[in-house]
């Protein structure tokens, strides 16, 4: 693996806007994963992906993680808006460091929350000149659909609330007639409520007439992102693996 790490990705210059490019180490024209870390937009690391990049690298996927603002020193849109920007700079930038074939987004927890504003609101990547649909494919891997959490207890909120206003990925579902293939992944014992809220996101989709097989669900076993750094018995990432299968599976380029 051919590594480029703390690559600021905005002008703006904050620390915390930098992404690391994660190569295969032979050829020099890959499919791109965009990742986003989880961490209740609270905390979080670029840098504790190791499994997943090592897993895509190997099966000759590029992968780029980035980092975002955070509380305290954030606030809503300043996440949603660096997601963006980071996505942006990958498509004009990569080209410095290899070519990229398909790119595709996704994110754990915070991460998929973050993914799933950048797939369904078209404000968000349209203000870099971007649609969602030049994305090959999204993964929004245990994100609440809803408000977030952390957003509500920024308003003075109860965190415990659902609701479903204009800072919810669900908010924005039938606006468009059409949206990128994507996939959703959540534990039978998520965070609570996350399960039952990724079932109505579906459904929801479902109701506009976005189904299978362009839209998937994947139920895993066990508590929030377990699997996200748990390796199977023959050693190899599961979550990269899933990531791995996904992305094969919908690039368009060979």
């Amino acid at each position: 693996m051919r590594s480029y790490l703390d690559i600021s990705y905005s002008a703006m210059g904050h620390p915390s806007q930098k992404l690391d490019i994660h190569l295969p180490d032979e050829g020099q024209s890959f499919p791109v994963f965009v990742y986003f870390h989880g961490g209740g937009f609270e905390r979080g690391d670029k840098g504790n992906q190791k499994a997943l990049c090592n897993h895509l690298t190997e099966h000759g996927i590029a992968v780029v993680s980035a980092n975002y603002r955070m509380y305290p020193d954030a606030k809503y849109p300043d996440f949603i808006e660096d997601g963006a920007e980071a996505v942006a700079w990958v498509k004009n930038h990569f080209s410095e460091y290899a070519r990229l074939q398909d790119l595709f987004v996704g994110g754990s927890s915070a991460g998929g929350h973050l993914s799933m504003i950048l797939c369904f609101d078209r404000r968000r990547l349209g203000k870099h000149g971007i649609s969602p649909l030049e994305i090959a494919g999204f993964l929004h891997d245990a994100g609440q659909p809803t408000c977030h959490f952390r957003m509500l207890k920024e308003r003075g909120i109860d965190p415990k609330r659902i609701l479903v206003d204009d800072r919810a990925p669900l908010y924005y579902v039938g606006q468009d007639e059409e949206y990128p293939v994507m996939k959703f992944i959540v534990s039978d014992q998520d965070m609570k409520n996350r399960y039952e809220e990724t079932l109505l996101m579906i459904s929801v989709l479902e109701n506009f007439g976005h189904g299978e097989p362009k839209v998937s669900l994947q139920v895993m076993h066990g508590k929030h992102c377990a699997y996200v750094r748990a390796l199977d018995e023959n050693g190899e990432s599961v979550f990269g693996k899933i990531c791995a299968e996904f992305i094969e599976k919908n690039k368009k380029s060979t």
